[in-house]
């Protein structure tokens, strides 16, 4: 047994499921998910598969974070995604005045809206009470 390559005694070692702190363990955990993808729910196996992909999540999660879209940006997603128009958005900001001033950047969200928002378009909160990205008008935001 001494000729045995260095992979295939890698593949023999059993790996067991514990915090990923670097690539490469990154990489033994992904290749245990494939060889795990097709076990059963509520067996050992399943148990193994799913308690490696909350690790490889959170490995991910800090090493690969995602931001947030711009509020507004989110905003004109999920009227692309509705089909919405200006107009539809009157009811969640009070008037058409407000809604173009909020999508052309003149106008902060006020909190009536951003409940509006996530009530009535199902926007996260965490999204619309972030910091813009782009700079409010100067005589505004004065």
């Amino acid at each position: 047994m001494q000729n045995m390559t260095k992979s295939t005694r890698k593949r023999s070692e059993p790996l067991h499921p514990r915090l990923i702190k670097s690539a490469a363990e990154h990489d033994r955990a992904l290749a245990r998910v494939e060889e795990l993808f097709t076990a059963k729910p509520g067996t050992a196996e399943g148990d193994e598969l799913e308690l490696w992909l909350l690790l490889i999540g959170a490995y991910e999660s800090k090493e690969f974070p995602i931001d947030l879209p711009d509020p507004i940006e989110a905003i004109r997603f999920r009227m692309e995604q509705g089909n919405l128009k200006q107009k539809d958005l009157v009811p969640i900001f009070g008037s058409k005045g407000k809604v173009s001033e909020v999508l052309n950047g003149k106008r902060e969200l006020s909190l009536t809206m951003i409940r509006n928002l996530v009530n009535q378009l199902g926007i996260p909160a965490e999204v619309l009470l972030q910091q813009r990205t782009a700079k409010m008008s100067p005589s505004l935001s004065e």
